[in-house]
């Protein structure tokens, strides 16, 4: 009889552990949104792929630069003033750039945002929390490889995708073509 208790105990418990660890992605995201997007948080967006979608997609007169990068990737940061330079310019030559970050959530406090304020970044910066990199990946491009820093630059009638660190000068020239 204290066997059957004891078995039917663990199986209670093992049964009690594994209904709880079967969270949907959507729910895990929302539990990870909600933890650090609290108002006194990050300060900054935190988007998964769909939210992300619409910034990938602008149909207006601007050029739009958008930066996949990570405070972890030595050729992300090397490239960083780059991007902050042309974003300086922007105003005045009607673009924008968007620095995506895709550092993991527990990085988002200790690195991303203490990055974020030493470098006293001033491009716009969003968050891309979406596990499914096999699904959004192709998606920013068919032929992307995951791997960063990558760029995406588009406007209304082209759009064209780097795979690759950028100069300034490298990235001025590439920006020119979409006038």
């Amino acid at each position: 009889m204290i066997r059957m208790i004891l078995c039917f105990s663990i199986l209670l418990f093992i049964g009690c552990g594994i209904k709880e660890s079967k969270k949907t992605k959507s729910e895990t995201s929302e539990l990870v949104k909600n933890e650090f997007t609290s108002p006194d948080s990050l300060g900054i967006p935190i988007y998964n792929f769909d939210e992300l979608e619409p910034l990938l997609n602008k149909m207006d007169d601007k050029i739009h630069i958008i930066n996949f990068w990570a405070t972890w990737c030595g050729p992300c940061i090397k490239e960083l003033p780059y991007f902050e330079k042309i974003n300086q310019e922007g105003k005045a030559n009607n673009w924008e750039v968007i620095l995506v970050s895709l550092d993991m959530p527990s990085m988002w406090k200790s690195k991303l945002v203490p990055f974020i304020k030493a470098k006293n970044l001033r491009s716009e910066v969003v968050v891309l929390n979406d596990p499914d990199q096999n699904n959004w990946i192709p998606k920013i491009d068919k032929n992307w490889s995951g791997s960063i820093p990558a760029t995406l630059i588009y406007n209304r009638k082209e759009r064209k995708f780097y795979e690759q660190p950028f100069t300034y000068e490298m990235l001025k020239k590439e920006i020119q073509e979409f006038r």
